[in-house]
Order: structure tokens, then C-alpha cells, then sequence
């Protein structure tokens, strides 16, 4: 990142993602006061340069809606999320991977929120299963988030049968000791 400010500079786009990556380091890491920082940083630098509506001015947006979430600012985190998927839906169309993303990071914010009907409405599972395939770790993920609002609503019988499925899926696919198989295999218990 250092390297990039001095030869590139600071507001080149090869600077600016690895400052969006170190964001999303400290954000793994729980460091959500400097990954706001940064994400802010980098918002603003590629709404300047690139623009307000380009892809990369929306994934770092996308990436500040769940900072917010981890942050516990559930309404701000929903203001930026319909804004980015509005302007993804406007762009890429509906069913664009992007754009699915946007919708399940939008959908995660109201579960957050205790919102399981609206959280239902913008489930992407089934979009996800036609356009990226039914063993897809996108496809996996809508359906165990599908699962968790089932077991919200009181509905165990259908959380536990998606529940399973993803086990089995993700056993197959990513093998028994990958940590997406083990969070589901927890979560089931």
C-alpha cells in the first residue's frame, strides 16, 4: 500500500484497493474503528475519481454496509445497502452475481434487526441455485441464511432440512474440515 502511494499515487485504483483490502484485514481482524477509516477514505477518493456509480465505488460501499453491521449501526447499514442495490439493480440487472450479493448483505442487515418477513422477501437463494448452480458457496450461504430464518419463524422442520442439505452439500464440495462446513455442522447443533 505504501509502495502504491509513492509510485502510483494515492488516488490511482491499484492504490486504492490494496487500502480497501488492508480495510477489510482489520476488519477480520474486529479493528472496525480503522476499518471504517479507511473504507470511508477509499468512498470518497473513488466517488471523486471514479465516480459515484462505478463497480468499484459500489463494492467498497457494499464492504462499509457491513462494517456498520459488525458495528451494531443497523440503520445506517440499511440506508447504504438499499442505495447499493437500487444502483447494482439499475446497472447490472437483477440477477447479476454482484447484485445478488448486494441483496443477501442487504437481507443479513434486516435479519440483524429481528426484520425475518422482510428478510424472507430478499432471500437470493433461488436466483443464486439458476444463475451460479445448487453447490455454489453464494447458492450455499442464501440457503443457510434461508435456514436461520426458518428457525426465527419457528418453522424447524424446513431449517433443518435445508440445514442438512448444506452439511451435505458443503462436506462434498468443500470437505469436512473447511470452516463454512463446520459453522453449518455448529449451527445445526
Amino acid at each position: 500500500m505504501e509502495t502504491g502511494k509513492r509510485v502510483l499515487g494515492e488516488e490511482h485504483p491499484d492504490t486504492l484497493t490494496s487500502i480497501a483490502n488492508l480495510a477489510l484485514t482489520y476488519q477480520n481482524q474486529g479493528r472496525l474503528k480503522e476499518t471504517e477509516e479507511l473504507g470511508l477514505m477509499v468512498v470518497e477518493t473513488r466517488k471523486r475519481v471514479l465516480g459515484e456509480e462505478h463497480p468499484d465505488t459500489l463494492k467498497t460501499i457494499g464492504n462499509l454496509v457491513l462494517t456498520y453491521q459488525h458495528q451494531g449501526r443497523l440503520k445506517e447499514a440499511e440506508e447504504l445497502g438499499l442505495m447499493v442495490v437500487e444502483r447494482r439493480k439499475r446497472l447490472l440487472g437483477e440477477e447479476h452475481p454482484d447484485t445478488l450479493t448486494s441483496i443477501a448483505n442487504l437481507a443479513s442487515t434486516k435479519q440483524n434487526q429481528g426484520q425475518w418477513k422482510e428478510t424472507e422477501e430478499l432471500q437470493v437463494m433461488e436466483t443464486r441455485k439458476g444463475i451460479l448452480g445448487k453447490d455454489h458457496p453464494d447458492t450455499l450461504e442464501s440457503i443457510a441464511n434461508m435456514a436461520i430464518i426458518y428457525q426465527n419463524q419457528g418453522q424447524w422442520k424446513k431449517a433443518e432440512e435445508l440445514q442438512m442439505m448444506v452439511i451435505e452439500t458443503r462436506k462434498r464440495v468443500l470437505g469436512e474440515e473447511h470452516p463454512d462446513t463446520q459453522e453449518s455442522i455448529h449451527i445445526l447443533h
